[in-house]
């Protein structure tokens, strides 16, 4: 009887252990998915749809010859794509964002690449859903939605491009990473910031303030005229955005001088 007792404990610590490994097993594969697959599922959708109605946006709007309509469309989009994904991403769907959030200690170094990619995997598909969905006549004449600089002075389009996204990545950056000044209002704050930077700098260079956002047309559209421009210069507006939040506007946790 003894002998029988203990067996059957042993058989019940055994499967105890094995449920235990199991449990644990299952929490460490959710913790990954949370963490590190789910952000970049929700970047993807995000930068998809975000590019899909911005490009449509401008396709829509040929014959108007006006910027409010993409102006609009863009800016609501993004802030309502904002307080969906938020919670999940951080909301970015921005290469140069990403950059400057990473840099200001609101992200994880790990997640920067993979974020870029699938930003940018996002954005050629949501330019392959606009360039499906409108007729032929009116898709080649938006050019696809994408981008070229309104102005023959490469150097003007450039500079807008720095200080639009300059202007840009400081809202995020200040109202959704900073301790010190974030605000729940920070999506409504961001989409309107979008929407004003198109009206003030779209006569210049289009006011992408987004490399996906001018990546996925090109693409689709294959139309490649000065696309250096909206990397390289959301690129500097970011880079001068977080110099700015380290050096000076930053808390005391970001901030690198007078702690």
């Amino acid at each position: 009887m003894s002998g029988a007792k203990t067996k059957t404990e042993v058989l019940t610590i055994d499967e105890a252990g094995e449920e235990e490994r199991a449990t644990s097993s299952t929490s460490e594969r959710r913790r990954i998915y949370e963490e590190y697959v789910q952000p970049c599922l929700a970047e993807l959708m995000g930068s998809c749809l975000f590019v899909l109605v911005g490009c449509a946006s401008v396709i829509g709007n040929m014959g108007t010859a006006g910027v409010l309509q993409p102006a609009v469309a863009h800016g609501l989009t993004l802030g309502v794509l904002i307080v969906v994904f938020g919670q999940i991403s951080g909301g970015h769907f921005n290469p140069v964002v990403s950059l400057s959030v990473c840099l200001c200690g609101g992200m994880k170094f790990l997640l920067l690449a993979p974020y870029i990619v699938t930003q940018m995997i996002g954005g050629m598909i949501g330019a392959g859903l606009a360039k499906a969905m409108y007729p032929s006549n009116l898709y080649d004449a938006a050019l696809g939605g994408a981008l070229q600089p309104s102005s023959s002075d490469l150097v003007k389009a450039m500079l807008a491009e720095v200080l639009m996204s300059l202007i840009l990545t400081t809202v995020v950056c200040m109202g959704a990473v900073n301790g010190q000044t974030r605000s729940p209002s920070a999506p409504f704050c961001i989409g309107l910031t979008v929407t004003a930077n198109i009206l003030a700098g779209a006569a210049l260079s289009g006011a992408c303030m987004n490399p996906v956002r001018a990546f996925g047309p090109a693409v689709a559209a294959n139309h490649w005229v000065h696309h250096w421009i909206y990397w390289v210069g959301p690129t500097c507006g970011a880079l001068l955005t977080v110099s700015f939040i380290r050096l000076m506007f930053g808390d005391r946790k970001t901030r690198v001088l007078l702690k």
